[in-house]
C-alpha cells in the first residue's frame, strides 16, 4: 500500500490520514486485488472481533464467507472505477453472529486494485425513529381500549344477562346456543380487559433494578413451563449498573419476549440466548426540551427460530399484528409501551435461524445529559 500523504494543520503539525481512518465510528478496511486485507481500523477490529496483527495480509474470506455479496461488490468497484453501495447485506460469522448492514466499496486509486470497504450498521437514529412509531401505535391502543371499555363491555354485559335469562326456559338445543352467546361475550370481555392495561396513566414507579435478577427470574419461569424443552444460553456483563425501572413491568417485558422466542424455536434443538452489555453514546431526545436521556444498558433476547416474515417487520409492534393462530397481537404492543414508558428503545434484527430483540434502557444515575453510574 502506498504511503499515505500527510496534510498540514493550520496551527502547525501534520495530520496522519491513517489516524483519521482509525478514529472513524464505522468499520473500514482496505482490500487488495488478491482479496487480502491491507488495512483495518479499530472499529472494524471490534466489529469482527479480531486484532489487526492477526488479519493484516490475510484473505478477507477468513472474516466473511466466500459466497457473500461483499466480494461481488468489491469486483464491481474495481470494474467500474467508482463507488458502489449495497443495502441490507447480511454479514454473519461464528464469532459475531448475523448483522444486517450497508456496504460501500470505493476504489482507492493508488494502487488501482485496492478497494476501501466501509460497513454501516443500522443507526441508532433509525432505531429511535422506529421507537417513536412504536409509541404512536401504543397511543392508538390506549384510545381504542378506552373506547372499547365504554362502548363494548357495557352492552356485552346486557347481552350476556339476557342470554342467561333465556337459558332458564330454553330447551336443550337452545341452551347450547345461549351458552355459546355467554362464552363469546366472556371471550370479548377478556380481550377488552387485556387492552385496558394500555389505559393505565399513572406515573411509572421506578427504582434501581438488577436486570440480571429480572432475567434470571424470567428464565426460571420459562424453564419450568413453556420453555422446558429449550436450551438457555446466558452471556451477561457482571459489571453493569442497576436499571432505572419498574421490576414487575420489566419482568412482564422480558417474559413476553422469551415466550415469543420459545414459540419461534424449533421443536428439536431450540436455543434462547439472554445477553447484556454496556453501550456507549446512545441517547434519546426528551420531548419538549434539548435534553438527552442516556441509554447505555443493552439487553438482548435471541432465538434460533425461522425468523420474522418480511411482511410483518414494519408493523411488528402495532396492535393485532401476530403470526400465532390464536394470538391477539397485543404482546409486543404492550412491550413497546412499557419500554417507551421507561424512556427506552426496543428494536430487532431477524434472519433465518437468528432473531434478536434488543432493548436499550437507562441506568440509575443516568439522568438527563448524564453518563450514568
Amino acid at each position: 500500500m502506498a504511503r499515505s500523504p500527510v496534510y498540514p494543520r493550520r496551527n502547525g503539525g501534520d495530520i496522519d490520514p491513517t489516524a483519521i481512518l482509525a478514529a472513524l465510528p464505522d468499520p473500514v478496511m482496505v482490500v487488495d486485488g488478491d482479496g487480502l486485507i491491507r488495512f483495518i481500523n479499530l472499529e472494524a477490529q471490534e466489529f469482527f472481533d479480531v486484532s489487526a496483527t492477526r488479519v493484516m495480509g490475510t484473505p478477507l474470506s477468513e472474516l466473511i464467507p466466500e459466497d457473500s455479496p461483499v466480494f461481488n461488490l468489491l469486483d464491481q468497484a474495481r470494474l467500474t472505477h467508482s463507488t458502489v453501495c449495497k443495502y441490507g447485506i447480511s454479514v454473519e460469522t461464528q464469532r459475531i453472529g448475523p448483522h444486517s448492514v450497508t456496504m460501500q466499496a470505493a476504489p482507492l486509486g493508488d494502487p488501482p486494485d485496492q478497494v476501501v470497504l466501509t460497513i454501516h450498521e443500522r443507526s441508532i437514529a433509525r432505531r429511535i425513529d422506529s421507537q417513536l412509531n412504536h409509541r404512536g401505535a401504543a397511543r392508538s391502543v390506549v384510545a381504542m381500549a378506552a373506547m372499547l371499555a365504554h362502548e363494548v363491555k357495557n352492552p356485552l354485559s346486557g347481552i350476556r344477562g339476557a342470554a342467561q335469562l333465556l337459558e332458564e326456559n330454553a330447551n336443550e338445543d337452545d341452551q347450547i346456543l345461549t351458552r355459546l352467546i355467554c362464552d363469546e361475550a366472556d371471550r370479548i370481555v377478556a380481550l377488552v380487559d387485556r387492552m385496558e392495561v394500555f389505559t393505565d396513566g399513572r406515573p411509572l414507579e421506578r427504582q434501581a433494578v438488577n436486570i440480571h435478577a429480572v432475567l434470571e427470574h424470567v428464565r426460571r419461569i420459562a424453564q419450568t413451563g413453556f420453555a422446558r424443552h429449550i436450551r438457555f444460553i446466558e452471556k451477561y456483563d457482571p459489571s453493569l449498573p442497576p436499571v432505572l425501572g419498574n421490576r414487575d413491568q420489566l419482568v412482564q417485558v422480558f417474559l413476553n419476549l422469551v415466550k415469543n422466542a420459545a414459540e419461534a424455536c424449533p421443536e428439536q434443538g431450540g436455543e434462547i440466548m439472554l445477553s447484556t452489555a454496556y453501550q456507549h453514546g446512545v441517547r434519546l431526545a426528551v420531548a419538549g426540551s434539548d435534553s438527552r436521556m442516556h441509554l447505555p444498558l443493552l439487553v438482548c433476547v435471541a432465538d434460533n427460530g425461522p425468523g420474522i416474515p418480511d411482511d410483518l417487520r414494519v408493523n411488528l409492534f402495532d396492535p393485532f399484528v401476530t403470526t400465532k393462530m390464536n394470538g391477539t397481537g397485543l404482546g409486543l404492543a404492550l412491550v413497546a409501551k412499557i419500554i417507551g414508558d421507561h424512556g427506552g428503545v426496543i428494536d430487532f434484527e431477524s434472519v433465518p435461524k437468528r432473531t434478536i430483540f434488543k432493548v436499550s434502557l437507562p441506568v440509575t444515575g443516568a439522568g438527563v445529559n448524564g453518563e450514568g453510574a
